[in-house]
């Protein structure tokens, strides 16, 4: 029921950076240019200037479709950009920063720092959900038995020098929010559920001590093989896990603690937007990109 969308279809749609340029303008402005630095509709254009596109004649201030989002002072065309969105928005394990440098023919580092870019538009607030929900928990990184002598914490096996990411997934929607937790702790993970549901949302999840006191909760009991009892199961949020580590293991090999919550932001965004023709997820994509910047020395601080 989905319409997808080519590569070869993709390249005739944007043979170049000003068919890419128009595209990326009708989602930003649908009713004309807009000033992003005092919301203005009085617009100059077009304009004599080397990398700017509009001039605002309330401010005065120069702009052009990039200003205010992750493509403002990329000295990338548009087309590639356009081409990396269709990209990772295509790919249900995403795509490592190598594999993008060469489809691109952009150094890796820049690709790495695009694709980032394009991560902050899954970064979206809100998504509390009505229910009933699924919660659950998973861990993320190298097994302790796997690392170098020098890497070993030495304190257990398990979830140790693992990062916890807290997970939520609405069973009338099939919409998930998920983000990197401090830990595991019942503050924490009740604090997660409450934050993302309506009062009275019916919750279900597995025995782990940390949900115990959440109202309108039900819980299975996998220490002892109960994974479904009637309508009480994670089922739905354990096959998001299974795709994310998917993701993990079989494309990046390594995710570090630090940008992890980017790439668990993309893998929900893209799950949540997974029913949108190809071409109606790209303009979700780029239209959420509105107000949001990731400068490379912000990135690598």
């Amino acid at each position: 029921y989905r319409k997808g969308l080519s590569m070869v279809e993709l390249i005739r749609m944007f043979p170049n950076d000003e068919t890419a340029q128009k595209w990326i303008e009708n989602i930003r402005w649908p009713n004309g240019p807009v000033c992003p630095h005092c919301g203005s509709n009085h617009i100059q254009h077009p304009v004599t200037h080397k990398t700017m596109t509009h001039r605002c004649r309330s401010c005065r201030k120069w702009f052009s479709v990039r200003t205010g989002t992750p493509m403002q002072s990329s000295k990338l065309s548009l087309q590639v950009w356009v081409m990396a969105v269709y990209i990772l928005n295509t790919e249900l394990k995403s795509r490592a920063s190598m594999k993008l440098h060469r489809d691109l023919d952009i150094t890796q580092k820049t690709a790495w720092h695009l694709a980032h870019r394009i991560r902050e538009s899954w970064d979206r607030k809100g998504n509390v959900f009505g229910g009933p929900v699924e919660v659950d928990e998973t861990y993320i990184g190298g097994k302790e038995k796997n690392k170098h002598s020098s890497k070993k914490l030495r304190a257990g096996r398990g979830a140790v020098g693992k990062a916890a990411v807290a997970g939520i997934r609405d069973r009338e929607t099939g919409k998930v929010k998920a983000k990197v937790v401090a830990d595991t702790s019942a503050e924490t993970l009740q604090g997660f559920v409450t934050d993302h549901i309506e009062e009275g949302t019916t919750i279900y999840t597995d025995e782990a001590l940390a949900y115990k006191g959440l109202p309108n909760h039900e819980a299975v009991k996998h220490s002892v093989g109960e994974y479904v009892r009637e309508q009480v199961n994670t089922n739905g949020m354990e096959s998001f896990w299974s795709m994310l580590k998917r993701g993990y293991h079989g494309t990046f090999h390594y995710l570090s603690e630090k940008h992890l919550n980017r790439y668990v932001q993309e893998f929900a965004g893209r799950h949540n937007d997974r029913e949108l023709d190809t071409l109606d997820m790209m303009v979700k994509t780029v239209a959420n990109m509105e107000g949001k910047r990731l400068r490379y020395k912000d990135l690598v601080s």
